[in-house]
């Protein structure tokens, strides 16, 4: 995408303005929602899913949505489910909220926040002491327990505290491995209710889920009847789990109830940090800080995607590699790139998230059967969406410095001038190759015609040049770092 000079103006709730990029104006295509509607059709049969509602954001807005199951018929954009683990993304933005207005920091032990960590025993005596970067990041050493926190969400004050009083398992020293835990966001609710005098849930409600306008987003089973029902198979046949539970102390790991519709609202907010720009930034979080809520802290061990291999949905398995942001998982994907996601389960429940920071495309997945693997699904989606051609390539806005650069180096390969030269190069342009080899070589190119500048930092771009016989040339050119659009290397390939 090229930068537009056109400006969308955001709405009142804070979602992203857009400004500063050029709108795809996506609406899917019958045959593209039909794709994405078969994956979750074959996904609902294949993993028992009673019902599955998916939604595709684009520019920030919901572009088209579906659902698939036996019961999918009677669910919308507007029917909340429960979404598990995706919860704790809510959680890392009300944490760094608090460390941006200055009362709590991210490498401060956690007792200087709630003395009865204290009662903590770390794992071997030259631990680092526990801090409030190492439960957001998924490096505090702190034992996985997925298969017990998930029958604790309504844990009260009280029996927290005889928790943490009974001892926490260590499965390695803070801040050396990742580990998976939800306590340690259990464990940061708490902190946030400590600094804030607010319970994490009545915070997040009130300064972040109402400002974006999450207004179908809560923390209890809606009184309101369009929710999904949480279901298990078992014995070929589809049961209906006990009632959900209420809201406590585990609610920031696991607790959020939401619909696509809103859902879509969060993630294209927080698409919308990237990329860093000059335009306003308003809202409950400021573009940096969600930046770095998706940028990896913590390093994690490379895996493979979920493989589906048989069936329509066949792909082979890939490696992909990546890390733990703050509260979402920041990954390299070799055919997508660089994608964030999480993933949630609960009985009854399974989602997933993911998106492709700052291009602006996101997909959503929301199941109603016992830990429904909405992970693999919504991957599947995002590459049927690839393959549909409707995922943008990654994109770094070229910069004034680089664009002066890019004009400056066509002109002067084009009508080769020592002077011209000097102006626009570093002394280290001359040092590597000698003007008058360069100058020989420009000359047998010939003129050119700059088409196409494509940045990959701000300092470091590509240039699709023709030649005066249309042959076509890329020159990789990079800056100086040194507050100037002078050129300190430039590489010509070609012609082809």
């Amino acid at each position: 995408m090229q930068v537009d000079d056109a400006a969308v103006s955001a709405n009142q709730a804070h979602l992203p303005s857009m400004a500063w990029a050029k709108h795809l104006v996506m609406v899917l295509p019958d045959s593209t929602r039909s794709s994405l509607n078969a994956l979750a059709a074959r996904s609902a049969e294949r993993d028992h899913v009673p019902a599955i509602v998916w939604g595709v954001m684009c520019d920030g807005a919901l572009d088209t949505w579906g659902s698939a199951g036996e019961a999918g018929g009677g669910c919308g954009p507007d029917t909340v489910f429960r979404i598990a683990s995706m919860s704790k993304s809510f959680t890392a933005a009300a944490v760094l909220m608090l460390r941006d207005r200055g009362q709590l920091a991210l490498d401060t032990p956690i007792t200087n926040y709630e003395p009865r960590f204290a009662s903590i025993r770390l794992p071997t005596a030259d631990s680092r002491p526990l801090t409030v970067r190492h439960l957001l990041s998924m490096s505090a050493g702190l034992a996985t327990d997925d298969a017990w926190a998930d029958w604790h969400l309504d844990m009260d004050d009280d029996e927290f505290d005889e928790l943490l009083a009974s001892g926490l398992t260590f499965s390695a020293a803070p801040g050396t491995e990742y580990e998976y835990s939800n306590t340690g966001y259990a464990m940061l609710g708490r902190i946030i209710h400590r600094v804030s005098g607010q319970r994490p849930q009545t915070l997040i409600t009130e300064q972040v889920l109402s400002p974006l306008g999450m207004h179908r987003t809560g923390w209890v089973q809606p009184e309101h009847d369009d929710w999904a029902r949480p279901y298990v198979w078992r014995d070929d046949r589809f049961e209906a789990e006990p009632a959900p539970l209420g809201d406590g102390v585990f609610a920031p790991m696991g607790g959020v109830w939401s619909c696509i519709n809103d859902l879509v609202r969060w993630v294209a907010w927080l698409d919308d940090a990237f990329p860093a720009r000059d335009h306003d930034d308003t809202g409950p979080l400021s573009r940096a800080s969600r930046r770095e809520m998706q940028r990896p802290h913590n390093l994690v061990p490379t895996s493979r995607s979920a493989a589906i291999t048989d069936g329509p949905d066949a792909r082979g398995e890939r490696s992909i590699g990546g890390g733990y942001g703050f509260g979402v998982r920041v990954l390299h994907d070799v055919r997508l790139g660089t994608t964030v996601h999480h993933a949630g389960g609960l009985p009854g429940y399974g989602s997933n998230m993911r998106w492709l920071p700052g291009r602006r495309i996101g997909v959503i997945a929301l199941g109603n059967a016992r830990y429904a693997p909405m992970n693999p699904l919504a991957l599947r989606m995002l590459e049927e969406l690839h393959a549909h051609g409707h995922v943008p390539a990654e994109n770094v806005p070229v910069s004034e410095p680089m664009r002066h650069a890019a004009t400056a180096l066509i002109d002067l390969l084009s009508a080769w001038s020592d002077a011209a030269a000097d102006e626009l190069f570093t002394d280290s342009v001359a040092w590597a190759e000698p003007y008058e080899r360069r100058a020989r070589s420009a000359a047998q190119i010939g003129a050119l015609q700059l088409t196409e500048v494509r940045a990959t930092r701000t300092t470091r771009a590509t240039l699709t040049t023709r030649n005066e016989t249309g042959a076509s040339l890329a020159i990789d050119v990079e800056l100086s770092p040194h507050g100037t659009s002078r050129v300190q290397d430039y590489t010509i390939h070609g012609p082809r």
